[in-house]
């Protein structure tokens, strides 16, 4: 093998052997998962068997098992089993864990069992990058994602998905009886193995009427109507651009504009965002020890009431609103081309006239102001206006709180680009990272679990690309 480079020989012999610490360099990523377990109070943050018993068998310490799984999520190995032997060949794990190499299934059962402390330990991190002052601005983005739970669409029930399932086995079953009758009549068209083959078809359709008749009572029994065998907790949801949905959760994440990192995130079931403004907004200015915060986010989080909380909140909102308007599908005047005028309380009309207060009313909690026009009845831009009698405008009670919002937004023109730029993007990281069925657990405490892990990974990833990773170390270190 001349003028090749070449390895060692397997059979020498040395007289002072290379250090295990050896193989690791000094900007090797592991040693900065090292140094961020070992400090770590882990009785403290909530894991079970953080202090050993005086008695029985001796246990693997937490933080063995913590490193373990960090190491494996940073890598995109995330099954128990792969760890298992990735501990028994890698160097830089056995490095880690000191030779220690426990079995899947101690593995896997420290990942189901501490599901709230490895919470804990994200959030420690965070706090990590919150002490090092890398959220001064301030600003996050917040979105929502559809990630795949275990449980696929053909075991995900509804009243009409199941309605559709019995309709066709149905008729699957009508046919077949009607291939058998024609057997009857003429024995010689079918042979015995094709009757015999029908009837067994039958049996088992009828069999599996009975099941779904069972997950029908489910179905009506389930808060939501809806059942899902494999994983419980997932849910069949909507997604934009495929038309037809996935099974799994919903993934909120609050990610701060400057440097990228997660510093809130949450798994919720419900397949869209009204509701989760107001709250993640407030878990992302408690994880950055902010008194205020500016908040970005698409249309489909925009709810006046969480628009409102998050304001009483001193958070800043940026939600443009949806172009949905009835008039304007019927080619009529948009309530936006009427303008309010707050010192008289009153709207003027696109054809000058006044649109004074009228009367308030309550519906479903809201307290709703109506507005119109005595001179409604001979105006000649009715036509434009409306079909009634009078062109009524509806104005909430808070809906100060919305203008203010849309001034915002209107000396903000990049607000959608630096949203999309910000969150989107580390969405798409993270489903890379984890595969084609992004969840792997079951559950929704374990899925939550699972996702804890993958911020966790990620963060740090993040924090290794903007510090480097003996920076990191050094920063991490107590003093």
């Amino acid at each position: 093998m001349r003028r090749f480079i070449e390895g060692s020989d397997r059979t020498q012999s040395v007289l002072f052997p290379e250090r295990l610490d050896e193989y690791i360099g000094e900007d090797n990523p592991v040693r900065a998962v090292d140094v961020f377990v070992d400090p770590l109070n882990l009785q403290q943050l909530g894991f079970a068997r953080a202090l050993a018993k005086e008695t029985g068998r001796p246990g693997y310490h937490p933080a063995t098992l913590l490193k373990i799984y960090l190491y494996g999520y940073l890598n995109r190995i995330q099954s128990s089993r792969r760890l298992e032997r990735e501990s028994q060949r890698n160097v830089e794990l056995i490095w880690l864990t000191g030779r220690l190499s426990p079995d899947f299934k101690t593995i896997a059962d420290f990942r189901r069992d501490n599901g709230h402390a490895i919470t804990q330990v994200c959030k420690q991190f965070v706090l990590i990058c919150r002490n090092l002052n890398l959220f001064t601005e301030t600003m996050v983005a917040i979105d929502g994602s559809k990630f795949k739970a275990v449980n696929t669409r053909d075991k995900n029930f509804t009243e009409a998905k199941l309605a559709a399932r019995v309709t066709q086995i149905e008729e699957s079953v009508s046919r077949y009886l009607s291939e058998l009758d024609r057997a009857d009549r003429e024995p010689a068209l079918v042979s015995e193995e094709r009757v015999s083959r029908l009837r067994e078809k039958i049996t088992s359709l009828r069999a599996h009427l009975q099941k779904l008749e069972a997950i029908g009572e489910q179905i009506r029994a389930a808060p939501d109507n809806q059942v899902s065998l494999s994983d419980p907790d997932s849910r069949s949801m909507a997604t934009h651009g495929t038309g037809n949905g996935i099974v799994g959760y919903n993934v909120q994440a609050a990610v701060d504009t400057k440097h990228h990192l997660i510093v809130a995130h949450e798994v919720v079931q419900k397949g869209h965002d009204r509701h989760q403004l107001a709250p993640m907004a407030n878990l992302a200015r408690a994880a950055m020890g902010s008194k205020t915060l500016t908040a970005f986010a698409d249309r489909g989080y925009y709810t006046g009431e969480q628009i409102v909380a998050c304001e009483e909140d001193g958070i800043s909102t940026l939600v443009p609103k949806p172009q949905t308007s009835n008039n304007k599908a019927a080619g009529l005047f948009d309530k936006r081309d009427f303008i309010y005028t707050p010192e008289s309380n009153e709207f003027k009309c696109p054809a000058g006239q006044r649109a004074i207060y009228r009367f308030t009313s309550v519906e479903d909690g809201k307290a709703l102001h109506k507005y119109w026009s005595s001179a409604c009845t001979k105006c000649q831009m009715k036509p434009q206006c409306t079909k009634g009698k009078f062109r009524k405008i509806t104005r909430w009670g808070h809906e100060a709180v919305l203008d203010r919002m849309q001034e915002r937004l209107d000396r903000t023109p990049e607000a959608a680009k630096i949203r999309r730029s910000t969150v989107e993007h580390t969405f798409g990281t993270l489903k890379a990272w984890m595969g084609e069925t992004h969840f792997t657990m079951k559950t929704l405490p374990r899925v939550k679990t699972e996702m804890s892990l993958h911020v966790l990974a990620y963060n740090m990833k993040r924090m290794m690309q903007i510090l480097g990773v003996k920076n990191l170390i050094g920063a991490i270190k107590p003093a």
